[in-house]
């Protein structure tokens, strides 16, 4: 089978590495352009070192790429965690049809960050689906889908890594079925009334408050943690001393609190401890301003943090 991939991240990575093992032609690669030559571990850089034609990733935009797609006899389109909505010509163009790599379970997580509003939410279960590309973003028949658990030390970062782990044997699960049998494709309509989408909002703007429980302030922290990388969400941020500070790192301690809400505890180890309503919160790590910096580095017992 001829076969594009529009893809980007780590997950686009993955997949493009196992379409070059793959007995597949891989006759494009849409991608974002490497800033420059010596970026190595780009995938627009990776792929043209495995010799494949790559082409800007904003052209899927564009009907204009129908045609370049359809002179390369292209059979089936995927899609890994691009960052542009595919033009209805291009979708179809492919002989088989577009398959996106969602990662997060539809209908009820549809659009952007699905791994975020799931931790956020307080999630103890998340997913990936594959599924057939529409116009509308993830509304297409639902080809195959994996689920498992989120654990308490989960965040945003670990959590990609599990969706990447799960979703990318599926996507080589649809290509053997393709090639060999594609009427046995698997499809199944989602259910509207299900359905939730998420756009690029932030809960409280990127805003958290120490009247929040602890719960809700960890899942909020855990739901932005992708560090060292991007965070798309940024850092929960919160007052100090009249400066912007963002916590980075934090957990849940499980001891009562009757102290004020914000109130900065006795330290432990490399951690403070902050009064939510319900109970202690251990803040590890924070920002301030471009800096990342150990907790101890910034606040003392008896500092007190603001909304």
């Amino acid at each position: 089978m001829n076969v594009a991939l529009a893809a980007e991240e780590s997950a686009g990575l993955h997949m493009l590495r196992a379409l070059a093992r793959g007995p597949h032609r891989l006759v494009a690669v849409l991608t974002t352009p490497a800033e420059s030559s010596s970026a190595k571990a780009s995938l627009w850089n990776v792929a043209r070192d495995l010799g494949f034609e790559t082409f800007p990733a904003k052209l899927v935009r564009t009907p204009d790429l129908a045609k370049q797609l359809r002179s390369l006899d292209v059979d089936i389109l995927l899609n890994v965690h691009s960052l542009y909505v595919i033009h209805r010509d291009v979708l179809g163009v492919p002989k088989l049809g577009a398959f996106n790599l969602h990662p997060g379970p539809l209908p009820r997580y549809a659009g952007l960050n699905s791994v975020s509003w799931a931790l956020f939410r307080g999630e103890t279960n998340h997913g990936v689906t594959v599924h057939r590309m529409e116009p509308e973003i993830d509304a297409g028949a639902i080809v195959y889908q994996s689920s498992f658990p989120i654990e308490a030390d989960d965040n945003a970062l670990s959590l990609s890594f599990k969706c990447t782990r799960e979703g990318i044997p599926l996507m080589l699960r649809l290509l053997e079925v393709a090639a060999s049998q594609p009427e046995q494709i698997p499809s199944s309509p989602q259910d509207p009334a299900q359905r939730e989408y998420f756009g690029a909002e932030v809960p409280g703007q990127g805003r958290m408050s120490w009247q929040w429980p602890a719960t809700k302030v960890v899942n909020f922290v855990r739901a932005c943690d992708y560090f060292p990388f991007h965070a798309p969400w940024g850092y929960p941020r919160t007052r100090f001393g009249g400066q912007e500070l963002a916590l980075v790192k934090a957990r849940r301690t499980g001891l009562p609190s009757d102290a004020s809400p914000g109130t900065v505890g006795k330290p432990a180890d490399s951690e403070l401890g902050v009064a939510c309503w319900d109970e202690w919160v251990s803040v590890s790590k924070v920002r301030l301003g471009d800096k990342y910096l150990d907790a101890q580095q910034v606040l003392k017992p008896g500092d007190c943090l603001s909304d």
